[in-house]
């Protein structure tokens, strides 16, 4: 019942911080902070188990799973599974879950339990879309994210918040309903050839259909999934979103949110529709390219330092995009480590963003500048972060995007080329963004504080997991190294690497070199 309760811990948390909200504001913060606390000692209780009940699993199967009926005349379950990649997404929301509780400790003062009620309640469907087997399920919890993260952006945000709040929805909610369709459709197909009715991911595998249908389910799976990844051209509610959510928002938008998109390709999109995902790949992987460089171009050019940051995502979840559907286990594993380390470090960069906002109530750049000498410590952690998002080697970052391009090099080396031309300007964008900040012309008073010992606390754990990751990368690559071979099985012989790498690359052998 582990699954169960990493889903039913921060709803009940979300629900007490919102009952004891009765002046002392105090409560819905520490009830919050223990909630999500105890969800990721469960993650790492798992996490240790898990190389032992690895070994004797075969293929990296499901080490952790609760099945149960739910609607059986529909054929609907609830059917919550865990292998190393879920495992690896489950510590990250329970880990930015603890830094979007931290780091909202001093910057939301009114409505406090609600607030905390709808950041739980984002944090439980999160857990739920990575941990779902059952595509009713799945689909339920995907849902459930929307409605709360709405709120957050709505109720707590900045300037144009009700804009962004209901852009955010607009995009998100027609995009899911678009994979309602698609799972619906696929439903009804797996249903006329097996003469089953069910939604559940490992029965649903290797359903046979027509390749048109095929191709139309898996775009139904695949705007859902881009959208919240998400990826040129369908980006276009992020950089709003994330410049007028409070800074909480912004973590769980840029951390966890986009995740659930890349996790529906990598667990759903390619491994259902193989040979349709094959089909589309060279034009998935040319939408990647284009947002590394997009998001990289903007970046460069924005005054609003969180819609700067917003920008790079577009751009580091190009890569993650990339690696998806380059198929191939560099690729994979590449793809794996950018989520995680992404997630962290520009998690960071908005927690950097908003600790300024709150000390000089503004995010223009040009009011910013000469910062160092008033908040040396802010300033070493924004040079640090800034360094991780260029892809500095010894930083996580760099491991996932060299695994990326390393592994679609075997599937195209154009795209490939193209690709890496991003990090060039990611160094440009990266590097002009601390300038901007904490150096040059000293900004006029007043000046602010520099990060105390909470803020500083949080930095130092995200810095770390940066710094583990980049130099002993091996923990989180055999983590997750069972369960992308399992998907790669699942896919067929038919994945997009071995294929593409013959049509790419015309003479290659069967290694793709």
């Amino acid at each position: 019942m582990i699954l169960v309760w990493l889903i039913a811990i921060p709803l009940t948390g979300g629900l007490l911080a919102w009952l004891l909200d009765r002046g002392d504001d105090r409560l819905p913060r520490w009830v919050s902070l223990a909630a999500i606390a105890i969800d990721f000692v469960l993650a790492l209780v798992l996490w240790m188990q898990y190389p032992e009940k690895a070994n004797v699993l075969p293929g990296g199967a499901w080490f952790v799973e609760v099945r149960s009926a739910w609607i059986p005349g529909l054929g609907i379950g609830f059917h919550l599974a865990m292998d190393g990649l879920s495992l690896l997404l489950v510590m990250l929301t329970a880990f930015l879950g603890i830094m979007s509780v931290a780091c909202s400790w001093t910057e939301i003062r009114e409505r406090v339990g609600f607030f905390h009620f709808n950041l739980m309640w984002t944090l439980a469907g999160i857990m739920g879309v990575f941990l779902a087997l059952d595509l009713f399920l799945f689909y339920f919890f995907w849902e459930l994210m929307l409605v709360p993260m709405y709120f957050l952006i709505a109720l707590w945000g900045h300037e144009n918040r009700i804009y962004a709040a209901v852009k955010f929805f607009i995009f998100t909610q027609l995009s899911g309903l678009l994979m309602l369709a698609a799972i619906l459709g696929l439903y009804f197909a797996h249903a006329r050839e097996t003469g089953v009715y069910t939604f559940d991911y490992l029965e649903l595998l290797g359903t046979s259909m027509d390749p048109a249908k095929a191709m139309a389910l898996m775009l139904g799976f695949l705007v859902a999934f881009l959208v919240k990844l998400p990826a040129f051209p369908l980006h276009t509610w992020l950089p709003d979103a994330h410049t007028e959510a409070p800074t909480a928002g912004s973590v769980i938008l840029a951390g966890l949110l986009l995740k659930t998109g890349a996790y529906g390709l990598l667990r759903f999109a390619v491994p259902l529709f193989p040979q349709a995902a094959l089909d589309f790949s060279p034009v998935a992987m040319a939408l990647a390219v284009a947002g590394i460089l997009y998001g990289a171009v903007l970046a460069f050019a924005q005054k609003d330092l969180k819609r700067l940051v917003a920008y790079t995502s577009v751009s580091h979840m190009g890569f993650v995009l990339l690696g998806v559907f380059a198929w191939n286990e560099l690729a994979l594993q590449g793809a794996v480590i950018q989520m995680v380390c992404h997630g962290v470090s520009t998690g960071a960069l908005f927690i950097l963003a908003g600790a300024l906002q709150e000390r000089i109530h503004s995010r223009d750049l040009g009011l910013m500048g000469g910062l160092w000498s008033a908040a040396p410590r802010m300033g070493a952690v924004g040079m640090f972060f800034g360094l991780a998002s260029l892809g500095l080697p010894g930083l996580g970052n760099f491991i996932g995007e060299f695994l990326v391009l390393f592994g679609a090099y075997k599937v195209s080396v154009v795209m490939t080329v193209i690709a890496t031309t991003g990090l060039v300007i990611a160094t440009a964008y990266s590097l002009w963004m601390v300038q901007r900040v904490f150096f040059g012309a000293r900004r006029e008073e007043p000046r602010p504080s520099d990060l105390g010992v909470r803020e500083m606390a949080m930095m130092a754990f995200m810095m770390a997991v940066i710094v583990w990751i980049g130099l002993y990368p091996r923990m989180v690559l055999s983590t997750s190294e069972g369960a992308l071979n399992t998907l790669r099985q699942s896919a067929g012989v038919s994945a997009p690497s071995e294929r593409m790498s013959h049509t790419a690359m015309p003479g290659a052998n069967d290694d793709g070199k």
